[in-house]
């Protein structure tokens, strides 16, 4: 029986799944907030622009609201990251678990052509090297 590719080799696209979800340039955290329980997600990109500048995460509206501060007047993007780290459609999950390591980092933006194609959290890479480990078991 032929083994299957370790999941670690598959394209970080297998697990990329809807499109990037947004808030517009000038929301704030509890906008941000209030869009990343909607769509379901941890980070949420700022603004429209075709290539994002800016991304806000769960722990930074945590961050912001830990300080006191009102999240509903203050700009997300005053809380937001502006190092964004990109990876490729096609970077295998090992690659890009490795470069979320190598910039500790929990959420990259994946790239397809030069368009946000979407956004892999670490919580996403540990379910597929859960799965494997699940398949490994049986």
């Amino acid at each position: 029986m032929p083994s299957l590719p370790s999941a670690g080799s598959l394209p970080i696209s297998t697990v990329t799944g809807d499109p990037v979800a947004r808030v517009v340039g000038d929301a704030s955290v509890a906008d941000a907030a209030n869009a990343m329980i909607a769509d379901n997600v941890g980070a949420i990109v700022i603004g429209d622009d075709d290539r994002p500048t800016a991304l806000i995460s769960e722990r930074d509206v945590v961050r912001l609201v830990a300080t006191g501060k009102d999240p509903n007047v203050v700009p997300a993007l005053e809380v937001a990251s502006t190092k964004l780290v990109w990876c490729d459609a096609a970077a295998t999950i090992d690659e890009v678990a490795n470069r979320m390591m190598e910039h500790y980092i929990r959420h990259i933006l994946v790239d397809r052509d030069g368009t946000p194609a979407g956004i892999v959290s670490a919580r996403d890479l540990l379910g597929v090297y859960c799965s494997e480990a699940d398949l490994d078991l049986n």
